[in-house]
C-alpha cells in the first residue's frame, strides 16, 4: 500500500471511531492544533477530537498499527511550542489527537484529591472544587489562559502558589509503547477499575468505582516537599526548574512522551482569611531582603507573591486591557471562548489580503482604548512613585504577622507598601495575570518600528541576590523593550524582549544564557523544553526511558524527530 493510500485508510478508520466531523484535514480547520499560542507550528495529516477515554485508546491503536507520530494535545496554550509540530523534518506523518471535548473532573475522598480526565482545566476545577470549599493545586497563570489539568502535570508546570510548587503527581493513567512498538495501557491511578484497557477507561469515564476501589499507596500527588526546598534561601541551585530530576515521574515532566488519559492529585482548604499587600520600591536589594526575611523566618509561608517592573505595568495596563475588562466583566471561564473567537475572525481575515496580520488583536486594541481607566488609583500612585511592584499575597496568620512585618520593615528601607481593599488585590492579580499575554500585544500593534519577540523563563539560584537583570552595554543596545515580571519569592523570572528591527533575537537568546549559565540559573523554569530549549542529557534520558520508539511528540527539547531517536543522517 503507498503512503497516500494507507493515510487515507487511516483517516477512514479514525472517522469510524470518532466520527467523521471529528477529524479534521482541511488546512484551515486543523490550524488551531497545528501552530503554538506563541511559539511553533508544522503540518499534521489529521486532528482527531474524541469524545471518550476509551476513543482516545482506539485512536492511538488505529495510529501504532500506520506506524504514525502521536502528538497529544489539550489546551494548546504553552509558549515554547511543545504540543504542536514544529517544521517539516519529520520520518512520518503526524496525527494530532486533540483531548479537550473529555473534561470530566471526578472527586474522591471528601474533595481532597481529584482525578482530572485528559482534557480537563484549571477552570473547571476551580469550579468544581469551589462548593466543597477547596482550592486546585495550581492557578491559571498569565501565560496559560484556559490551561489544562494534564497539560501542567506533563510540563512540571506552574508554582506561583509559594506553598504547593510545580504542578506533580505520581499517580497517573497512561499509555505507552515499548521498544518493540507494543501500545500498553498503565493504571497507576490508585484505583481498581478492571483488568483490560476497555474496561480501565470505560469505567473511569463512566465513574464506575466504590470508594473501596480507591487505594491511598505511598505515593505523591502533589510536590509535598516544595515548601521546605523553598525556604532554603542560602542554596545555590533553583527551587524549582523544568530539568530537575527529583520531579521526572512517568506523566509529570513528560512533556508528550507519554498518552495521558487521567492524573490524580490533591487539593487544599480555602483560606479562612486572606489578604494582599502591595509594596513598591525603588531598589531591587529591597524586594531581595523582604525574600529572604518571609521564607527563612516567617511562621507562615505566603500563598503566592508576583513581582512586576514599572515597564511591564504600562505595557500590561495598556496593551493588557481587553483581557483584564474581559475576565473583570465576564468572568475567566469566558477566556477561552474569547480566543475562539479571535482565531475564527484571524482565520477569515487571512484570506483577505488587505487586512492587516492578527486583524482580531488590532480591534480589541483599538476597542480597549475607548473604555477608561481601569486599574485602582492607589496601583497607580504607586507606579508613578516606585520602579519595581510585588504583589504579596498572605492568609490566616500569616496576614498579621506580614502586616507587622511591613510596617517595621518600612521604617528604616526604602520605599512602602498598602493593604489592598477586596477589590485593589483581584486587581492588582489580575493586571498582573495579563501581563503574559501584553508583549505580543505590544509587538503587533508596532511591528513596523520593533523586530522579533524574544521570551526567556528562567530559574535563579535561591541564594542569588542581584536577581535584577542589569545587561551588558553590546547586548542592550540590541533591545527595544524589556519587560519583567515574575515569580519573586521562588526565583523564577519571565524575562520578555522585543528586538530593535534586524536584530537576530536568537544570537541575543544565547548570549544572555550565556549569562544565566556563569549565575548557576536553570531555564526553562516552569514552561518547559518544547522545540524552543535543548533538553539537558538528564531530560533527554528520561525521555527515551519512556517512548524508545520516538512515536510520541518527537523532537521535543531539539532531539531527534526520528523512528527510534535516529539522527536524519542515519534514516
Amino acid at each position: 500500500m503507498t503512503n497516500n493510500a494507507s493515510n487515507t485508510a487511516l483517516i477512514q478508520e479514525l472517522k469510524s471511531i470518532v466520527g467523521n466531523s471529528f477529524v479534521l484535514t482541511d488546512n484551515t480547520k486543523k490550524q488551531p492544533y497545528t501552530k503554538g499560542f506563541r511559539f511553533g507550528s508544522g503540518d499534521a495529516l489529521a486532528v482527531v477530537r474524541p469524545a471518550t477515554l476509551l476513543e482516545i485508546w482506539q485512536a492511538l491503536k488505529a495510529c501504532v498499527a500506520a506506524d504514525v507520530i502521536v502528538i497529544m494535545q489539550a489546551a494548546n496554550t504553552g509558549l515554547t511550542g511543545g504540543s504542536t509540530p514544529d517544521g517539516k523534518d519529520y520520518d512520518r506523518p503526524i496525527v494530532i489527537i486533540s483531548t479537550m471535548r473529555i473534561d470530566s473532573i471526578q472527586l474522591i475522598d471528601n474533595a481532597k484529591q481529584i482525578v482530572g480526565l485528559a482534557g480537563s482545566t484549571l477552570f473547571g476545577l476551580e469550579d468544581t472544587l469551589a462548593p466543597h470549599g477547596r482550592e486546585p493545586h495550581s492557578v491559571i497563570g498569565s501565560s496559560c489562559i484556559g490551561a489544562s489539568i494534564v497539560g501542567g502535570i506533563c510540563n512540571n508546570s506552574g508554582g506561583a502558589l509559594v506553598q504547593r510548587g510545580p504542578a506533580y503527581t505520581e499517580l497517573s493513567l497512561f499509555a505507552q509503547i515499548d521498544d518493540q512498538g507494543n501500545l500498553s495501557l498503565v493504571n497507576n491511578l490508585g484505583i481498581s477499575l478492571g483488568n483490560t484497557p476497555e474496561e480501565i477507561l470505560t469505567n473511569l469515564q463512566e465513574q464506575n468505582y466504590t470508594d473501596a476501589d480507591v487505594q491511598f499507596p505511598e505515593l505523591r500527588a502533589s510536590d509535598d516537599e516544595y515548601h521546605a526546598r523553598v525556604r532554603d534561601v542560602d542554596a545555590d541551585t533553583p527551587s524549582r526548574f523544568n530539568n530537575d530530576g527529583r520531579r521526572l515521574y512517568e506523566s509529570s515532566g513528560c512533556a508528550g512522551k507519554l498518552a495521558v488519559f487521567a492524573v490524580r492529585l490533591d487539593t487544599y482548604p480555602v483560606p479562612e482569611k486572606h489578604q494582599v499587600f502591595y509594596v513598591g520600591t525603588n531598589d531591587p536589594a529591597v524586594l531581595a531582603q523582604i525574600r529572604r526575611d518571609i521564607l527563612s523566618k516567617f511562621d507562615n509561608l505566603p500563598v503566592s507573591g508576583e513581582y512586576l517592573h514599572r515597564d511591564c505595568y504600562d505595557a500590561s495596563k495598556k496593551y493588557g486591557k481587553d483581557t483584564f475588562l474581559v475576565i473583570d466583566k465576564l468572568g475567566s471561564k469566558y477566556i477561552p471562548k474569547m480566543f475562539g473567537i479571535k482565531r475564527t475572525v484571524d482565520r477569515i481575515a487571512d484570506n483577505f489580503k488587505f487586512l492587516p496580520n492578527k486583524f482580531s488583536d488590532r480591534i480589541m486594541q483599538y476597542l480597549s482604548c475607548l473604555w477608561p481607566n481601569h486599574l485602582p488609583k492607589r496601583m497607580d500612585e504607586y507606579r508613578d512613585r516606585y520602579e519595581h511592584h510585588w504583589i504579596v499575597e498572605m492568609s490566616n496568620a500569616g496576614v498579621a504577622e506580614a502586616k507587622a512585618y511591613f510596617d517595621e520593615f518600612f521604617k528604616t528601607n526604602e520605599g512602602n507598601y498598602f493593604e489592598c481593599t477586596e477589590e485593589e488585590g483581584e486587581k492588582a492579580i489580575l493586571h498582573r495575570f495579563v501581563a503574559g499575554g501584553a508583549i505580543g500585544r505590544m509587538q503587533t500593534m508596532n511591528s513596523k518600528e520593533m523586530g522579533a519577540i524574544m521570551t526567556i523563563d528562567v530559574a535563579f539560584p535561591r541564594n542569588e541576590q542581584d536577581w535584577f537583570e542589569q545587561l551588558p552595554p553590546e547586548i542592550d543596545e540590541q533591545i527595544a523593550v524589556k519587560l519583567y515580571y515574575g515569580h519573586l519569592f521562588c526565583h523564577v523570572m519571565h524575562q520578555n524582549y522585543i528586538m530593535k528591527p534586524g536584530v537576530d533575537a536568537k544570537a541575543v537568546k544565547n548570549k544572555i544564557l550565556e549569562t544565566f549559565d556563569e549565575r548557576g540559573a536553570e531555564y526553562p523554569a516552569e514552561h518547559n523544553v518544547g522545540h524552543e530549549y535543548f533538553a539537558k542529557d538528564a531530560l533527554k534520558s528520561f525521555y527515551k526511558k519512556l517512548d524508545p520508539t520516538n512515536s510520541f511528540n518527537p523532537g521535543i527539547g531539539k532531539t531527534s524527530k526520528c523512528k527510534h531517536w535516529h539522527e536524519p543522517a542515519d534514516k
